[in-house]
């Protein structure tokens, strides 16, 4: 089974050479129950370490199986470990967080054992050591005896043919040594024990083999009882299943309640530094934008006073009758947002044109080409020639859809048709698509459709609000009649007896300038046999997941009076003088001019420079602060990184161990970040200090800073690991 031949093992200590043992010869097979004595430092250990591939041998060869092991890896040498060798150790080498029960469900799940039956076998492990009354008992309670119990149960979960034990009795009383001795014993019927022990009177009894050692070789080999040799048949061992790995991770968190605390208040600490960095850049950039090129307006003319009320009401009739009167008022856009609004118009043949939403009261000269418009559904289009020529057979002709380019939404009840053209002039680079006021006042809606937050509630289940972040799409049908919803079947499950018909349902949109709803009755569930029956609709998987309404009742949400105008003045010089007009009569307003100013990009491009560098160097002294305060937290975790990997776990195993436990708790940190920022939002939580940072934080912020937070995560976990494997398992575990 394994044969040494001429095997050597040094030890190298600033420069000199100490030998573990020299040129030993020896075969050990199946069924042997092997003792190997000596005094203390008689290099018995140090073989015993050897043959479980715990340590190397620089001279000679061991084979296995008669396969030589002089060119093995240390991943092969951990699969050797796994596949051959079962541990039993004076310190008992057992994980004292854990309980009875799980010190040896641990070494089936590093072997991919953890198979339905794994309980019953574990089971009948600790009844066949005498454990069963102490499975949920932690391992820290158990008397030097019971320890070893629990050790020698966990070697035979292992089942491999080779069981090697390290002064097995050597912390124990008499009596227990004894019961240990005789149930090692027990179990060398079809396996091999290799026992190091000081002390041969206890296990003269049972020894069928007696090797005695002294100053590195063997002086004596002598065979108590010739046992007959069997031939083993290998097995296959797996590693650890994905799932098993995050157990551990989520059990190792949490089993020592004080290394938690450490660690997520350090995280704690990185996440507030991190958010901090990362907020004190955008509000610098958000300072710099505020002398440059406004990016929300397209329209930026110097005559141009956005207004609203101060009291957040509707801009009503009696309002745009005092703006009519008001003096110096040149025209007033009532829809002020379509001024700022770019559209789309496309079709299935890739046909498309895409411009700003103008009035046709507003166009200016001639057509290049077409008519005007004659019918609601007739728009002009200002846009480049060339376009217009590579598409001129079919321009006029085409059915397109409308959609609004900033939020990709269709505007499913209109189809658009060109019916004129004029060419963009020299130096003007924005196309335009004039349409009537009929048509204004619908895309109107739409748009305030398309920038509303849609809440939908069925029976308590709430979709698209921020606590649950599930998006919907509700779209308006003619074919639906009013006051009903018809749902796809997939949202059964959340329907009284999995049936939505006749359910209930609230449907509530929310913009930043009002929020509003509507009850509905469900009437029908759709799936991809009756959609077009249904809806009139035939593309069913783009419209799988949405809701449909009735036309009236889904406009009745948006159909609302302005909240917001511009108005254009006649003289600019007369800007301030409208401004207090508007300010002393209950109007909030905004010159555009105000959010534009000039300012080369070369210079804000060497500014980004060193703002990056300058962050880079924060974030790795971050980094590195971190990790070392996190090295010394997880330096009480060596053992048991160093004890998975004795028991047979891969460096790669162990280092997804490490990585997951650290970005659980890096989970829970960020977590309770988000959730004080919208405390803090809220005013729910008073915190200065973190309101500051989150003003400037969006939801994709927060995105990217748990990605930069994870990154240096996984980074401090790669880094520890590095330094963890730079020492045998074996060394690891005795520096610790």
């Amino acid at each position: 089974m394994l044969k040494l031949k001429n095997v050597s093992k040094f030890y190298y200590n600033k420069g000199q050479v100490t030998s573990g043992f020299s040129k030993l010869n020896l075969e050990l097979n199946i069924g042997e129950f092997v003792v190997i004595t000596g005094e203390s430092g008689s290099g018995k250990s140090t073989l015993l370490n050897v043959i479980s591939g715990l340590d190397t041998y620089e001279e000679g060869e061991i084979y296995i199986n008669g396969e030589e092991t002089s060119y093995y890896s240390e991943t092969d040498f951990e699969e050797y470990r796994k596949k051959y060798i079962a541990n039993i150790f004076q310190n008992f080498n057992l994980i004292n967080s854990y309980t009875v029960y799980q010190n040896i469900e641990l070494m089936y799940i590093l072997n991919n054992m953890n198979d339905n039956t794994v309980k019953d076998k574990i089971m009948s492990l600790l009844e066949q050591v005498g454990l069963t009354k102490y499975k949920n008992t932690k391992v820290s309670k158990l008397s030097g005896g019971q320890k070893q119990r629990v050790a020698i149960a966990r070697a035979l979960a292992k089942d491999t043919p080779i069981i090697v034990a390290d002064e097995p009795t050597g912390n124990l009383d008499s009596k227990s040594a004894k019961e240990i001795i005789k149930l090692l014993y027990e179990i060398s019927k079809d396996k091999l024990v290799v026992i190091v022990t000081h002390n041969y009177d206890q296990v003269e009894e049972y020894a069928t083999r007696k090797i005695r050692m002294h100053d590195g070789k063997i002086l004596e080999d002598t065979v108590i009882n010739k046992v007959k040799s069997t031939k083993y048949d290998e097995k296959e061992y797996g590693n650890p299943k994905f799932k098993d790995k995050i157990k551990l991770s989520f059990r190792n968190t949490f089993n020592i309640i004080p290394k938690f605390l450490l660690l997520l208040l350090v995280y704690l600490l990185l996440s507030l530094s991190v958010m901090g960095e990362y907020t004190s850049t955008l509000k610098s950039n958000y300072d710099g934008d505020k002398f440059g090129i406004n990016e929300f307006f397209s329209n930026t003319d110097d005559t141009r006073i956005i207004i609203k009320k101060k009291d957040g009401s509707t801009i009503n009739a009696t309002d745009y009758d005092y703006l009519n009167n008001l003096k110096y008022v040149n025209r007033i856009v009532k829809e002020d947002v379509l001024l700022d609004a770019s559209m789309g118009l496309s079709n299935e043949n890739d046909f498309y044109i895409n411009g700003y939403i103008s009035l046709l009261e507003d166009f200016n000269g001639n057509l290049d080409a077409g008519r005007m418009p004659e019918n609601d559904n007739e728009v002009v289009v200002y846009t480049w020639e060339d376009y217009y020529n590579y598409n001129k057979k079919g321009f006029f002709e085409q059915e397109l859809n409308m959609t609004e380019s900033t939020t990709g939404k269709d505007m499913l009840d209109y189809k658009i048709k060109i019916v004129g053209i004029k060419f963009l002039e020299e130096n003007d680079y924005n196309s335009k698509i004039y349409v009537n006021d009929n048509m204004l006042k619908d895309i109107s809606k739409n748009i305030n459709s398309s920038r509303s937050k849609v809440i939908v509630d069925i029976n308590g289940k709430k979709f698209g609000d921020e606590e649950h972040y599930n998006y919907i799409n509700v779209y308006p049908n003619s074919k639906i009649d009013k006051g009903k919803a018809i749902v796809p079947d997939t949202m059964s499950y959340y329907c009284k007896n999995y049936n939505c018909k006749n359910n209930n349902m609230n449907i509530k949109t929310v913009n930043i300038y009002y929020s509003d709803d509507i009850d509905l009755s469900i009437s029908n569930t759709f799936n991809k046999n009756n959609f077009e029956k249904l809806t009139g609709i035939k593309e069913y998987d783009r419209y799988s997941d949405a809701i449909f309404v009735n036309d009236e009742d889904y406009y009745s949400m948006y159909d609302k009076e302005p909240y917001q105008s511009s108005i254009f003045i006649k003289d600019v010089k007369k800007l301030k003088e409208v401004i207090k007009e508007l300010d002393n009569n209950g109007y909030t307003t905004l010159h555009v001019k105000d959010a534009l100013v000039d300012y080369t990009e070369e210079l804000r491009v060497f500014v980004n420079l060193f703002k990056a560098i300058g962050i880079l160097i924060v974030l790795v002294a971050m980094f590195f602060i971190s990790y070392f305060v996190i090295k010394i937290i997880l330096k009480s975790r060596n053992i048991y990184y160093s004890t998975v990997r004795i028991l047979g776990a891969s460096k790669k195993d162990v280092k997804m161990l490490i990585s997951t436990e650290l970005n659980i708790v890096l989970d829970i940190a960020y977590l309770i970040i988000v959730v004080l920022s919208i405390l803090v939002v809220n005013d729910i939580v008073k915190w200065k200090y973190l309101k500051d940072l989150v003003t400037y934080l969006r939801i994709y912020d927060y995105i990217i800073l748990y990605l930069i937070l994870f990154a240096m995560s996984y980074l401090i976990s790669r880094k520890y690991s590095k330094h963890l494997f730079k020492k045998s398992a074996m060394s690891t575990y005795r520096e610790v």
